[in-house]
């Protein structure tokens, strides 16, 4: 049996890990995300003011990790759902080049929420600090990661097995049974 690489992507806000949460129980797999393993790992040395390139050195240490650790999980024969944004092409490019290189299958799942919505679903995320919640995301730091957000072309949806995910409401489950 060939485990799947999922590849979980869409802007901030867009219900990524609430999806990858649910599509790891349908699919028996083991759940990465970016975001734990970034505040688990670094935001007791975050500096101030916050810098892009502080945060770009410690993701990619992180994924190179995340992707070992997939390979070996899609070698026992679990399927790696990676929570990891991938807001950009190259990024999602890369990973599915190395689950192929690998010898598995991968399926780019893509939650396509408008702007506005992720951003309110942000600030309430924001205020409630609620299941999904690892870091408070400020409106400066969406604007930012919005101007860097490359979403899928079809195209791309196509070499990788690509799903339109549904949009998930925040604080359900994609199947409605409501809270995780």
């Amino acid at each position: 049996m060939t485990s799947t690489f999922h590849l979980v992507c869409g802007a901030t806000g867009a219900g990524k890990t609430t999806y990858a949460r649910d599509l790891v129980s349908r699919c028996n797999g083991v759940h990465f995300s970016i975001d734990e393993w970034m505040v688990a790992l670094f935001a007791s040395d975050q500096p101030e003011p916050l810098r892009v390139d502080w945060i770009t050195e410690r993701v990619g240490r992180c994924e190179r990790q995340i992707g070992r650790m997939a390979i070996g999980c899609a070698r026992a024969g679990i399927a790696p759902v990676l929570d990891l944004s991938f807001l950009r092409a190259s990024s999602r490019a890369s990973f599915a080049a190395m689950a192929r290189q690998s010898g598995f299958d991968v399926t780019l799942h893509f939650l396509d929420v408008p702007a506005d919505e992720r951003w309110r679903r942000v600030s309430s995320r924001n205020a409630t600090r609620g299941e999904t919640f690892s870091l408070t995301v400020t409106r400066p730091m969406f604007d930012f990661i919005e101007s860097i957000w490359e979403p899928p072309t079809a195209a791309e949806m196509s070499a990788h097995r690509g799903v339109y995910a549904p949009a998930v409401p925040e604080g359900s489950r994609v199947d409605g049974r409501g809270a995780a």
